[in-house]
Order: C-alpha cells, then structure tokens, then sequence
C-alpha cells in the first residue's frame, strides 16, 4: 500500500529573456521531484485541477464574470510502513 502527498506548484514561472534557455519547466520540476525523493518520496503524476471562482454579489452586480483557474499538483508516493 502506498502514502501519497500533494504538492501545489504554480501554473507559469518567470524567467528573464536573457537567461530563457527553453528548459527552465524542467528544471524547476526537477528541484521539486529532488527536493521530495531526498525524504524517500517517489514521483507519481502530475495532474491539473480547475477551481471556478464565483464573483461575489457586488461584483457579480457589477459585471464581473466566473473566471477558471487551473492549478498544478505533483503528486509523490511512498510505499507504508
């Protein structure tokens, strides 16, 4: 049986044109997988989850619309103990 843990991870990151080299996602995915194999944790999966953000009353009075946010979440197991 496994343990699983979820780890959020934003949907873009930032990097200056300058230093673009086209592997940053990569790298920054890397560090994190690292990071929690470091404490015996494997990579899984990567899975997308959208959260539809309701305007509250005043806003949605004022025009505002639902907006759809998608968010990242590497998931890691580990065999129990």
């Amino acid at each position: 049986m496994y343990q699983y843990k979820m780890v959020q991870v934003p949907p873009n990151i930032e990097v200056q044109a300058k230093q673009h080299r086209g592997n940053e996602a990569a790298t920054y995915l890397e560090g994190i997988v690292n990071t929690h194999a470091r404490e015996n944790w494997e990579f899984y999966r990567i899975d997308a989850i959208g959260v539809n953000v309701k305007p509250g009353c005043l806003a949605g009075l004022l025009g505002q619309k639902e907006a759809l946010n998608t968010y990242y979440v590497v998931t890691f197991r580990k065999q129990s103990s």
